[in-house]
């Protein structure tokens, strides 16, 4: 087996939304501001080569959107999740499964492509899509109040092309011999962790539970999730685990750390150490 981190780019997204009832003077010591509130986030996808598998972890926002809706989330950097895969020696043909942790824009945008004739097509032409039953109900019948996320240009040709499968939603099941899959329900329906063995380590792609090292008081809530107080039952629950098992959590928003480990305090659980990801490797 062997890991890649995946750069898709950066965006913004307001600060209050994404700290919820924390004070911005309290959380712009870990994620300054700009002058309109914005607070720069990555989209740090995971590839996974298992095997005879080549499985990526979300894919960012992509590019087919229009100017109007790009200009709300300023998309900014030199990574993009081609060149990314180009560096580690891969292109998107090379995708043989891409694992969708949920169906928020910023994480499977970049599944589907506009081709010049204005039709939309799977990005990933020989690769199969992994979603649950659950989540993806909830994605294509959302609510009001999710429904500016779930964007029916990402979701819905996944299905026409005849590529998406569903994973059962049951915490644990297997992936592949190395990767299990845990399922938290606080941020949206039935978000998929992947969870993965390697080297006696145990990785734990966090998704939007922990959006970034910023992010892991309890508390520190995003008004994004859709039930609070399961994200709040969850965080506890996953950061009781991984701080006693030593997981490594892998952050996919988090803009300068790819890593953490975490450690109980007199202030409860906290951060230990940050690192990238090639630093276990």
């Amino acid at each position: 087996m062997k890991l890649f981190t995946v750069n898709a780019g950066f965006f913004k997204l307001d600060g209050g939304a994404m700290f919820g009832v924390v004070p911005k003077s309290i959380w712009q010591k870990t994620n300054p501001a700009d002058e309109n509130n914005l607070c720069t986030w990555a989209m740090r996808c995971l590839l996974v080569q298992d095997e005879d598998r080549l499985i990526l972890i979300d894919n960012g926002i992509g590019y087919k959107q229009d100017e109007r809706f790009l200009k709300h989330y300023y998309l900014h950097g030199d990574d993009s999740l081609e060149k990314s895969l180009a560096f580690h020696g891969f292109s998107k043909d090379d995708i043989t499964d891409v694992f969708l942790t949920h169906l928020h824009f910023d994480h499977c945008g970049g599944s589907i492509e506009r081709l010049e004739d204005g039709s939309l097509v799977p990005a990933f032409k020989n690769a199969v899509y992994w979603s649950n039953k659950a989540h993806w109900d909830w994605a294509v019948n959302p609510n009001d109040r999710e429904k500016a996320s779930f964007l029916k240009e990402n979701i819905l040709p996944i299905q026409e092309s005849g590529k998406l499968k569903f994973i059962d939603t049951v915490d644990g099941i297997p992936f592949t011999q190395n990767i299990k899959i845990r399922f938290a329900f606080g941020h949206t329906e039935s978000m998929m962790l992947p969870q993965i063995s390697y080297k006696g380590k145990t990785i734990l792609y966090m998704a939007d539970m922990l959006p970034s090292v910023g992010h892991i008081p309890m508390p520190y809530v995003m008004s994004y999730d859709m039930f609070p107080m399961k994200t709040l039952n969850e965080k506890k629950k996953f950061f009781e685990e991984a701080t006693q098992n030593g997981y490594v959590l892998y952050l996919e928003h988090d803009p300068v750390n790819e890593c953490c480990t975490l450690q109980e305090t007199e202030k409860g659980i906290r951060v230990k150490d940050t690192f990238k990801l090639t630093d276990i490797l």
